[in-house]
């Protein structure tokens, strides 16, 4: 073989390798903020985040809350009553956090997608995962939702879901390989 089809063989070769990603995984949630018929109607405060096996926050996906300042304070002043986040990690964190925090959802369906590739979630190894959803409005309750899952899915997509009572509607989770 000429020195030419072996640099061109070798060339192809690395660059079938530099194209295929580390992780194609992705992990797709959709929350469900219900409609609540009540006096005083405020939108929840929500944190959704990975925890690992040992219950240990693994990554911070997404917090919802107030961002602008109002006659009660800024928005910051309430996240601690999303207790368990705060708790586990949200004490430590300095929001804003970038593609992280972000505005309260109003009423609906709200869908997220995560790559292996973000920040959220490049650093988690593969294993056994439990997503949370906790959920905290003011003049209202709390509610707190977990769905286990396996990262990265083997095989074929696997999903998942649970249904809140109060201040959550449902959380679907579907994880791609």
């Amino acid at each position: 073989m000429s020195k030419i089809a072996v640099h061109t063989t070798l060339t192809i070769a690395l660059s079938g390798l530099l194209a295929t990603p580390a992780y194609a995984a992705t992990l797709d949630i959709n929350v469900e903020v219900p409609k609540l018929n009540v006096a005083e109607y405020h939108r929840p405060y929500v944190a959704i985040w990975v925890e690992d096996a040992d219950q240990k926050v693994a990554a911070n996906l997404s917090v919802w809350y107030q961002h602008r300042d109002t006659a009660e304070g800024h928005g910051t002043k309430w996240l601690p009553d999303l207790r368990q986040w705060w708790r586990k990690s949200g004490r430590t964190l300095k929001v804003p956090v970038d593609g992280v925090t972000g505005p309260t959802k109003p009423v609906g369906k709200h869908a997220l997608s995560f790559t292996g590739q973000q920040p959220q979630l490049s650093g988690l190894a593969p294993g056994e995962y439990t997503l949370v959803v906790e959920a905290a409005r003011e003049v209202g309750g709390r509610e707190l939702l977990k769905i286990p899952f396996t990262w990265p899915a083997k095989g074929g997509a696997q999903s998942g879901s649970a249904q809140g009572t109060s201040e959550l509607g449902a959380v679907t989770l579907t994880v791609k390989p």
